[in-house]
């Protein structure tokens, strides 16, 4: 008798059927002695579609709201019907006696078998693979120590209470506000709060009033001082009035040192890498966006098997890991990280460890690199970042801290004060890691700037003495770029209403907006139904967000709903709340929604629209801008045709160096720099070759099919799954 294993996705199938001997090709699936190795492509199964409750339901009709199936059901998605067939002619055969579920070890991964095994109605026994890495000793030592699937039954009702409440409310707020309106217009508990932070955001810029303000310095014996307010200690002031008397004060006395502390203080490396603060680092140091930083961790993960699983919320290791690091140490020590993981293999790795906290791990522990042997070779220029990022934080975090001396400085010249501060760094420590790097792990946002101080003593005195007034204004807050976006959604306490201590408490116990594993496809999904759109790396809302949010009813736009939704979802998988209790909380939820649209008073008005007809359906097509193109898109939703006008490429402006716009397709197409710099393609390819770019047309081809797919790919998950045949 032979046992099957259903893996997620076909790379995670193969190594596990590699490391259990399964050698035996066949379609969807590879046979062992004891074991076959099949598996899902993502979501084979998802909730069935309105219509398929109804065919009423294929036309959108306000009068038809709130659609409320009694029972959800599941169905076979066409598209991955093949695979799903494959894996339940495996599932029946009669020398099969037992199951192995070994999807993702998530939430999401844990809906993705039992949705499948449930279409199946299968009966045979399950157990759960559950592991944060697909090394081959983590998949040894996993198949070793099985749990009964059902451990994880309480997890699965969160998941599939998660993909029913979505299913409920998106649909039938997103039908609702599409009917009443007449545009193509959704919302969702996590998106349309994601948005409303934006636009707040937004709102504080608009109000923003910038302010003049003043500092004064005094240069003397090489060392640069600022002026402080001896009563609140700010170094700014208001008045130019003010600034001026005490330059002309101070420029009639001397300047004398009237106090010098030195203190020895250290400074620890900055915690390990869940996804969130991944993403961030990523964002501000490479301009990578949340979801490319997921596909390239993904890909170090599955493919390269070099790091642990992405999709955690956790910075800290549990106790088990401790005795792996040396192996995982040892892994990594190539390269520019040889000698560096050299002497963290010196460091000693017992007692209490600031990186260790059994408490602070849920499913998975921080993103640290595995066991498995490096070829940096192998890896993208990109993957390359990312993997640079986690091995300089994990080594990071094995290093001593940073132990400086700092100096700080009072002095006074006429009755007023002055400061300076100064930094000797006496042993490295962790910052050693980032010698040769462009991070180091920290950010001085002081106005008082550190700097390298002769040797002072108190009472010196200092008669030449440069006085110097630099005026400055007050900024505005910064507009959103994705990696604080990500912040926002993980921390959005900020940006609520109520300051309530339970409230706080509930969304931070509930993580933010979302979830670590679905921020980045929320982002990408609201640059794709248009509602954001990027100027350099800056986020903006669209004029269609804006009306949306108008539209949309106000509790549906507040941080605290989705968090008090993650919160329950919490308390369903640790068995600690009901799934009927809160699924019939959601349906009345629901409802009230739909009557909230349907007594709305507003309109929505397309202010895109360029007299260009849609070559499908004749009707005018708007003009858009995607994440990385102009578009022009057709307003009618069931016509669905876009065509792209421009596309941002990598190629650099040979005169300003900024990226390009690509404009045209083929010979004719023709590169556009915001400088006023203009090159066919044929003349860019003849300046690139002579460059050494060796960029060739099927260089270009591939890279507008990349782009293409990436534009086209749909968010991965139950709610886009149901909403996919959704016709107006």
């Amino acid at each position: 008798m032979k046992t099957l294993v259903l893996a997620e996705k076909p790379s995670v199938g193969r190594d596990i059927a590699r490391v259990l001997g399964c050698t035996k090709k066949e379609s969807g699936a590879l046979e062992g002695d004891r074991y076959i190795v099949t598996w899902a492509l993502g979501h084979l199964v998802t909730l069935q579609d309105p219509e398929d409750y109804d065919k009423k339901y294929k036309e959108w009709k306000m009068e038809d709201l709130p659609l409320m199936p009694e029972k959800l059901k599941t169905k076979v998605i066409p598209q991955t019907g093949k695979q799903y067939h494959t894996v339940v002619s495996q599932l029946s055969r009669q020398d099969v006696k037992d199951v192995v579920i070994a999807t993702d070890a998530g939430r999401e991964g844990e809906l993705v078998a039992r949705w499948i095994l449930n279409q199946a109605h299968n009966q045979k026994p399950c157990r759960r693979l559950w592991i944060s890495s697909v090394t081959d000793k983590a998949i040894r030592e996993g198949f070793a120590n099985l749990k009964d699937a059902k451990e994880y039954d309480f997890l699965y009702q969160a998941a599939v209470s998660r993909a029913e409440a979505d299913y409920l409310v998106g649909i039938n707020a997103t039908r609702a506000l599409t009917c009443k309106y007449n545009a193509q217009l959704s919302c969702g508990r996590v998106q349309t709060p994601t948005l409303a932070i934006i636009d707040q955001r937004e709102q504080e810029i608009r109000r923003f009033v910038p302010e003049p303000y003043y500092t004064v310095t005094a240069m003397a014996g090489g060392v640069s001082f600022t002026w402080k307010d001896g009563r609140h200690g700010g170094t700014r002031i208001s008045d130019r009035a003010k600034a001026e008397k005490i330059r002309e004060g101070a420029a009639a006395s001397s300047l004398v040192l009237t106090q010098v502390d030195t203190k020895t203080k250290k400074s620890y490396a900055p915690q390990l890498y869940d996804l969130t603060e991944l993403q961030r680092d990523a964002s501000k140091q490479f301009g990578f966006s949340a979801k490319q930083t997921l596909n390239l961790m993904q890909s170090l993960y599955e493919t390269h098997k070099v790091l642990t699983y992405p999709r955690t919320d956790s910075r800290y290791l549990t106790s088990d890991i401790v005795p792996t690091i040396v192996e995982r140490l040892d892994a990594v020590a190539v390269g520019p990280y040889r000698i560096l993981a050299g002497k963290a293999k010196k460091m000693p790795l017992s007692g209490n460890l600031p990186f260790v906290n059994n408490a602070k791990v849920s499913d998975h522990h921080a993103i640290i690199p595995t066991e498995q042997y490096v070829q940096r070779n192998s890896m993208s220029p990109d993957e390359r970042k990312i993997y640079d990022l986690v091995i300089r934080r994990f080594l990071a975090v094995l290093f001593p801290p940073c132990i400086y001396e700092e100096t700080t400085v009072m002095a006074e010249q006429n009755g007023e004060q002055f400061t300076a501060k100064g930094k000797r760094i006496l042993e490295k420590g962790w910052h050693e890691v980032y010698e040769n790097s462009s991070e180091d792990g920290e950010e001085n946002g002081e106005e008082i700037r550190e700097q390298n101080l002769p040797k002072l003593e108190k009472g010196q005195e200092f008669s030449d003495v440069k006085i110097t007034i630099r005026e400055g204004k007050t900024k505005p807050p910064a507009r959103f770029t994705e990696g604080m976006l990500l912040s926002a959604m993980e921390n959005p306490v900020r940006f609520m209403e109520t300051r309530e201590e339970r409230v706080v408490k509930s969304i931070g116990e509930a993580g933010g907006l979302g979830t670590v594993a679905t921020r980045a496809d929320i982002i990408e999904k609201l640059f794709h139904s248009f509602l954001l759109e990027k100027k350099d790396n800056e986020i903006y809302l669209t004029s269609k967000a804006k009306q949306l949010l108008r539209l949309v009813p106000e509790d549906l736009k507040k941080p605290e709903l989705t968090a008090l939704w993650e919160m329950e979802l919490t308390g369903i998988a640790k068995g600690q709340k009901k799934r009927k209790e809160f699924m019939e909380e959601i349906r009345a939820y629901t409802i009230s929604l739909i009557d909230q649209i349907r007594e709305e008073e507003g309109t929505f008005r397309h202010d895109n629209l360029t007299n260009k007809r849609c070559p499908n359906c004749g009707r005018r097509l708007l003009a858009v801008n995607g994440k990385n193109a102009k578009l022009l898109v057709c307003q009618d939703r069931e016509c669905g045709y876009r065509e792209t006008i421009s596309r941002t490429t990598n190629a650099r402006c040979p005169v300003c160096h900024k990226r390009m716009e690509m404009i045209g397709k083929g010979e004719d197409a023709m590169f556009v720099c915001t400088c006023g710099h203009k090159e066919r393609m044929t003349k860019f390819q003849e300046r690139r070759k002579k460059e050494g770019g060796g960029v060739s047309k099927k260089d270009v081809a591939n890279y507008m099919r990349r782009q293409q797919k990436e534009a086209e790919e749909p968010v991965n998950n139950a709610f886009a799954e149901a909403l996919r045949g959704i016709k107006l």
